[in-house]
């Protein structure tokens, strides 16, 4: 019953703290005030409230508190599916090179077109592409050992950091080289409700699969021999994992930047709460990010 409560509170807190948030910042808002603005959408509230304060909790603050409940959520249960499909504590949501992938892409979009949509499409394409290009190196046999898969991505990431540093060399270092690297440090500074329109829908969709298949990951952790004697195809369920927490990863890295560690360290937090088994530890990943 106490460790139920535990998941409870921790489904909770996120939510609060998100609200909470809202309120904070260079120009504060009280949180009754923050409340009211925000069920205003949904009942008819008199308005005691400033032009000023809707537009800060409504236009600026409320798409970067979602877009970072998305970017966590996702990043974290990527992390924590990776590291029960690898059977390697040390894996985190990059592993395979997606976040250096969509890094390049990003890095060139701002290179020809600036900061902007055509910026993120490259980076989320990029993204993409890295996991092909880790699948193609890495063999494409089905009987192919996992660790080869690990060293594809190691070689995926070595590349795409490079090609990253061929654009800073070729930027412009007086507009061109700053944005990429503040873009590369990673920040949802400028998030915006298009931002949020577009990752958004991408990273449930990652949250989703990996959700759906979460029981059958600690198969994963068995011979090969013994997954496949239960009726499970541990090749498809390997692609499952990747393609759910590639979506989750490419978009966020493709909206935000390169955000590291939440990916590696909450999967650990989570299994101090709720232990190894994978159908608990992704849905407490998910909450904790």
């Amino acid at each position: 019953q106490m460790k139920n409560w535990k998941s409870i509170l921790l489904w909770i807190l996120p939510l609060a703290i998100a609200v909470a948030s809202l309120g904070f910042g260079r120009f504060e808002v009280d949180f009754v005030t923050v409340v009211k603005i925000l069920t205003s959408h949904v009942f008819p509230i008199e308005e005691t409230w400033t032009a000023m304060e809707y537009n800060v909790v409504m236009t600026v603050r409320l798409p970067r508190i979602l877009l970072a409940l998305l970017i966590g959520a996702g990043l974290s249960i990527s992390g924590a599916a990776f590291q029960g499909m690898f059977g390697n504590p040390l894996v985190s949501a990059d592993i395979l090179g997606v976040a250096a992938g969509a890094g390049f892409g990003a890095s060139i979009g701002i290179l020809l077109f600036g900061n902007g949509f055509a910026t993120q499409i490259l980076a989320l394409i990029f993204g993409l592409a890295a996991i092909g290009f880790t699948y193609i190196i890495g063999g494409v046999k089905k009987s192919m050992p996992i660790f080869m898969l690990v060293l594809a991505g190691v070689v995926t990431s070595a590349l795409f950091n490079a090609l990253i540093s061929l654009t800073k060399f070729l930027a412009d270092p007086e507009e061109k080289l700053p944005a990429i690297t503040y873009w590369l440090m990673g920040s949802l500074g400028t998030a915006s409700y298009r931002d949020l329109y577009t990752a958004g829908p991408i990273i449930l969709i990652g949250i989703i699969i990996l959700i759906a298949v979460r029981w059958r990951i600690n198969l994963l952790t068995l011979p090969d021999d013994e997954a496949k004697s239960l009726g499970i195809s541990v090749a498809n369920l390997k692609w499952t994992v990747i393609l759910g927490a590639t979506l989750c990863t490419a978009a966020a890295v493709a909206i935000a930047g390169i955000v590291g560690w939440v990916g590696l360290i909450i999967p650990h937090i989570a299994r101090m709460f709720v232990g190894n088994n994978n159908e608990r530890v992704l849905p407490m990943s998910l909450a904790l990010g």
